[in-house]
């Protein structure tokens, strides 16, 4: 049986991988997503200054839970809605070493519908 500690690591090691090669600048930030059992989160953040533009999570909406798609998906269009009032359009995808898949990519196809394209 694999123990949470083990599985963690190896989401670690594949960040590390991706980050290798995603690389947000100011005019195509990256969009980087966490989650974690009962929450996601996303941020877009400029790599060049070391500087997070615009973050939103679902703990900013306690009205509902946070762990499953339609949480995440609310939280990808709240984050689009804000970036694109700052003016970003083109982002760069950091899924953070976690599978495309369920709340990861509810998230990203809500921020999509929402206007951010990547």
């Amino acid at each position: 049986m694999v123990s949470k500690i083990d599985t963690n690591k190896k989401r670690l090691k594949r960040h590390k991988r991706v980050r290798a090669k995603v690389f947000g600048t100011a005019s195509k930030p990256r969009l980087c997503v966490f989650r974690s059992l009962k929450n996601i989160s996303a941020q877009i953040i400029d790599d060049e200054k070391g500087v997070t533009l615009v973050a939103y999570s679902s703990l900013n909406d306690k009205s509902q839970y946070g762990g499953n798609k339609e949480a995440a998906k609310a939280v990808g269009e709240a984050v689009a809605k804000a970036a694109l009032a700052k003016g970003i359009e083109n982002v760069v995808f950091d899924r953070g070493g976690y599978i495309y898949h369920g709340r990861v990519q509810a998230l990203a196809e809500g921020a999509r519908e929402a206007g951010l394209k990547f």
